[in-house]
């Protein structure tokens, strides 16, 4: 799935439960809620779905979290709750998504998720074919339109996941063809300025590692 996908529906499900969060509930949590369904994506560029990734971890994390906030009642508890939770519906979640690889959309491995505390990879279940598909695509759309009826979003959360929604649309609009814009957007330009230009190559590994060299011309 899309790291939209889940950061819209981390604060969707945050904008429904503000009836029961009482006086932590606000903004901030909104914030944390998308920042904590977002940051697993990072290890895009490491080991993806794999070094930041911790479903096990994460949900007894925000559970001692919780804990926590429930017998102290401290608000910054709230706030990592929300957070790390939300990260461990990311990591869970990606096991009813597809594979990683680098063609999700041609499948040819059975890794959806690494379970550090198992040792090993949980399967796909392709509920979800591949990040950017159709079907992800109306996911962010849906939870970004939940999120924005809710009572609990302002005009700066609203216009933030109006954005977010247009992102997701236009990624899921032209998944299968970003792999040729390089070369599409290269053949546009003049030959001495695509020359003076330094060369990004992006690699990624069928264990869904992405790395990224940059290289300057003398």
């Amino acid at each position: 799935m899309m790291a939209l996908t889940h950061g819209a529906a981390s604060v969707a499900l945050v904008a429904l439960a503000t009836p029961i969060l009482g006086d932590y509930a606000g903004p901030p949590l909104l914030l944390a809620a998308l920042v904590g369904g977002l940051a697993p994506d990072v290890d895009l560029l490491a080991d993806h779905r794999k070094s930041l990734h911790y479903p096990v971890g994460y949900s007894v994390f925000a559970l001692g979290a919780l804990g926590g906030l429930l017998a102290t009642g401290a608000a910054p508890l709230a706030l990592a709750a929300v957070a790390v939770g939300a990260a461990a519906l990311h990591a869970w979640s990606d096991a009813l998504a597809g594979s990683v690889e680098a063609e999700p959309w041609n499948p040819t491995t059975e890794r959806a998720v690494y379970n550090h505390a198992l040792g090993r990879w949980h399967r796909p279940r392709r509920y979800v074919r591949y990040s950017g598909a159709p079907e992800d695509g109306l996911l962010a759309l849906a939870a970004a339109g939940v999120a924005i009826a809710s009572p609990a979003t302002g005009p700066t959360a609203e216009a933030g996941l109006w954005w977010l929604a247009a992102v997701a649309a236009g990624y899921a609009l032209t998944r299968r063809r970003l792999a040729g814009l390089p070369g599409s957007v290269a053949s546009l330009l003049p030959p001495r300025l695509v020359g003076a230009l330094p060369s990004v190559r992006v690699d990624e590994t069928d264990s869904g590692a992405t790395t990224l060299s940059i290289r300057f011309r003398p």
